[in-house]
């Protein structure tokens, strides 16, 4: 049996990749070609969530009520986000959709770094190097990672709403 040396960002970003596909997973090279991960890097993440029982034996179906209840106690004690300084970037945890339709704006702003970005705003480490160029192709992708950086950095009330987005996304497309 293989060790579990524990999860990685990256591994977030490719389950939450396979919920918006749907299941089954038909190739990684769907996920090596969407995320720009490399195919070894593919594999080992979902060796990593199949330890997990984030996704099935077959690594081909995610295990939704086990990822819904790791995003919600768990995603922001194994990968905090630590705001950094202001930046240029693109809009994340309730400075963007769907959450900051909710809530009441204030000057605090989170974003992605990005030197193609459009908004200034208190710099977060994305999940992952890649996310902020892909996000623009991958709007449900989009929402869902907005909805996770929330978890990981919202007060009380942003991390309500994002707990009821995330539980609604999550129904729509369906649990394991």
């Amino acid at each position: 049996m293989r060790k579990h040396n524990g999860m990685r960002p990256q591994d977030i970003l490719i389950l939450l990749k396979m919920v918006v596909l749907g299941p089954p997973l038909q190739s990684n090279s769907v996920l090596v070609r969407s995320l720009k991960i490399s195919a070894a890097e593919i594999s080992e993440a979902l060796e990593r969530c199949r330890i997990a029982k984030l996704v099935d034996v077959s690594k081909k179906r995610v295990n939704v009520k086990a990822l819904e209840e790791f995003l919600l106690f768990g995603v922001k004690y194994v990968f905090p986000a630590q705001p950094e300084g202001i930046t240029r970037g693109v809009s994340t945890a309730f400075s963007a959709s769907p959450i900051k339709e909710h809530v009441v704006q204030s000057n605090e702003k989170y974003v992605w770094r990005y030197s193609k970005g459009t908004e200034r705003g208190q710099a977060i480490e994305p999940l992952y190097k890649t996310v902020p160029e892909i996000i623009a192709e991958e709007a449900e992708l989009y929402e869902l990672l907005v909805i996770v950086d929330t978890l990981r950095v919202g007060r009380v009330r942003e991390v309500e709403i994002a707990t009821k987005e995330l539980k609604t996304r999550l129904d729509k497309y369906g649990r394991e």
